[in-house]
């Protein structure tokens, strides 16, 4: 199993949804490094369930570093993250030993693992898990503050309902960076809340797609072909449960262009500094950034774990079935997303830049 990311700078992750905790480790970020706890314990709050567009289940999220950290500064030696679960209801899942609910990863972790997976609550599936991520990933979204990178990400849509796009970028990160209900645009916001409610309502979910964007990131960073900006980051975007598809720029906009309307023209400010006028390409040219804000989509499924009677199978018996889950859902688990998707950047970024400019460069 892999569970660990990254070369200069890596991630391991552990735990299970109802197991005693989520463990991270932050490995090859350089000594001196400022770690601000309130700062990860933020972070841990945008990823939590808030009100009655969220699950019931409320964790604490109370963190314990345990090594790698002195007296508010990295040692240079592995961080490691503890995360532990407090309120579990694992009663909740008997049923799904041996029953696959739809769209979740039931059946195909009894395949690979022959029933010894840890079931409740979807186990190391879970999108639990991710709270190691946002953990580890509020060090590394500091370090790069300090070198005057930053990222954000909006709800671009949710339930269909689309927020404006991106303008002033900084700004707008700014903006997104302090709210719990990511949106550049209040009112659209506002609808999203409502079409999650009625979702609810009906015992059913909605998705949507998180737009993120970098800024601050120097032109010439990342590799051609299989280590590319967008290799790198798709390759742990697409870790993140519920993921389903991944675009940079323009992405499967560009099947509709010409390239007179694709390609971004390059011109160069009073200060000589070289730009591009249009940013379809979402700042990466041949897997290489070249100093405009590195952009990119993810699409966010609906939470599969909805209160519907759905069709399944019972696995062991080899039976069809109808069946109900029980325990406490998301109708929409995009809000809680995004923060996710900033800190799986933030420790992609950390890593690559590390591998150019080495890990001191971080400091």
């Amino acid at each position: 199993m892999k569970d660990t990311f990254g070369q200069s700078v890596s991630i391991t992750l552990a735990g299970e949804s109802h197991g005693a905790g989520i463990v991270a480790i932050l490995s090859g970020m350089a000594p001196g490094i400022r770690v601000d706890e309130d700062f990860i314990a933020g972070q841990l709050t945008k990823r939590r369930p808030a009100g009655a567009i969220s699950t019931a289940r409320q964790e604490g999220d109370k963190f314990e570093i345990l090594s790698g950290v002195f007296n508010g500064f990295t040692t240079g030696t592995p961080i490691a993250i503890l995360i532990r679960n407090e309120n579990t209801q694992s009663k909740d899942y008997s049923e799904i030993a041996v029953t696959a609910r739809p769209g979740h990863a039931d059946f195909s972790a009894e395949c690979k693992y022959h029933g010894f997976q840890d079931y409740r609550g979807g186990g190391h599936f879970s999108g639990r898990i991710t709270a190691g991520i946002v953990a580890a990933g509020a060090i590394c979204v500091s370090a790069l503050a300090e070198k005057g990178i930053k990222i954000g990400t909006h709800i671009a849509e949710c339930a269909g309902i689309p927020d404006r796009n991106f303008e002033n970028t900084e700004e707008d990160i700014d903006s997104l960076n302090g709210k719990l209900f990511a949106v550049l645009d209040e009112e659209q916001g506002r609808k999203m809340e409502e079409a999650i409610l009625a979702a609810k309502n009906e015992q059913d979910s909605v998705g949507g797609i998180l737009e993120t964007a970098i800024t601050g990131i120097p032109a010439g960073i990342g590799e051609p072909y299989f280590d590319s900006i967008e290799s790198q980051l798709a390759h742990f975007l697409f870790s993140i449960p519920a993921v389903k598809g991944v675009e940079f720029g323009a992405g499967f906009g560009f099947a509709k262009m010409r390239g007179s309307e694709g390609n971004d023209p390059f011109r160069v400010d009073e200060n000589g500094k070289v730009f591009t006028k249009t940013n379809h390409n979402g700042g990466i040219n041949g897997g290489i950034s070249n100093g405009m804000p590195i952009t990119f989509r993810c699409a966010i499924k609906p939470t599969p774990s909805i209160s519907l009677e759905q069709e399944t199978v019972d696995f062991t018996k080899g039976e069809n079935k109808n069946f109900v889950i029980k325990g406490r859902h998301d109708p929409a688990i995009i809000h809680r997303a995004r923060v996710v998707a900033d800190s799986a950047a933030a420790i992609v970024l950390c890593d690559i830049l590390a591998q150019r400019y080495g890990t001191d460069w971080l400091r």
